[in-house]
């Protein structure tokens, strides 16, 4: 595991790191850093409320369960942008995401984010790696996060090993919603994650999609706030997998279990097309 931290006294400048990623468009490597990152956020209470509208959080005395992205957003760009990061930031694709609630996460006014990146492994199309983000307050660790990102092009020796979710509980329509064109311009102005891919449709075309796609995390955040009556609000990991991308304009239909300390979820698209299964478990 990882031992050897870099703490910064501020928070990385994001359109630094947007310019080194436009700079990099080579795989130079095949090993990870060994160094994370640490850093101490302020959580600012007028981009909370923004997060919590655009994604359909209502408000609450707790941190939605997907803000913690946000919080290390600037981080996680300054480690995969760094020079001894060997993949191209642009064109990493997001595979998975897992989160652990550990805490109730209220009263959260400021909090220390650390972010690696572990676990390189041989893919189908490429090469798999983990960006592992953790917060913490004075009393230890909230929250973790995990997020699985593909690199296509890079060549490791090995049998590529995929873990595929599936839903086992039945499931019921819970919520629908519409993704409008802008959605990844609006998401890209309070998460700071200004891929192209979601942005317009001239930009995502550069990298091969023919219209502009929904974040991810935005399609995680917005099923959540859909979903917050139904789960615990600790001690609880929420699993997903992204299939086939949300193309904008689209809409979307939630599928869920019943609320308990286990459930399932699917967000399908017209024409049964899934575009992301996910779970809901207690904490091991």
């Amino acid at each position: 595991m990882n031992n050897d931290w870099h703490t910064l006294d501020r928070e990385p400048n994001l359109p630094s790191s947007y310019a080194q990623a436009a700079l990099r468009r080579k795989i130079t490597g095949t090993t990870l850093p060994e160094t994370g990152l640490r850093c101490w956020v302020d959580v600012d209470p007028k981009r909370l409320m923004e997060y919590r509208k655009l994604c359909g959080y209502a408000d609450s005395a707790l941190l939605p369960p997907t803000y913690p992205h946000v919080l290390a957003f600037a981080l996680q760009m300054h480690l995969l942008t760094a020079k001894d990061f060997p993949f191209p930031l642009l064109g990493l694709i997001h595979l998975s995401n897992r989160i652990r609630l550990i805490r109730p996460m209220g009263g959260v006014h400021r909090a220390r984010v650390s972010v690696r990146v572990v676990n390189l492994q041989p893919h189908a199309k490429g090469a798999t790696f983990d960006l592992l983000t953790t917060l913490e307050d004075q009393l230890g660790t909230l929250w973790e996060g995990e997020s699985q990102m593909l690199c296509r092009g890079v060549k490791l020796e090995g049998e590529p090993v995929e873990e595929v979710l599936a839903a086992s509980l039945a499931l019921n329509e819970v919520d629908r919603w519409k993704a409008p064109a802008d959605i990844g311009r609006q998401y890209a102005k309070v998460s700071g994650d200004y891929n192209p891919i979601h942005l317009s449709a001239a930009s995502a075309k550069l990298f091969g999609f023919p219209t502009a796609i929904a974040h991810g995390l935005w399609n995680k955040a917005r099923t959540l706030a859909a979903l917050d009556q139904h789960l615990p609000t600790a001690n609880v990991e929420i699993a997903v997998q992204f299939r086939k991308p949300v193309r904008l304009p689209s809409e979307v239909t939630l599928l869920a279990s019943a609320a308990g300390s286990s459930g399932d979820f699917q967000l399908m698209g017209a024409g049964a097309l899934e575009h992301m299964v996910g779970h809901w478990r207690p904490l091991a």
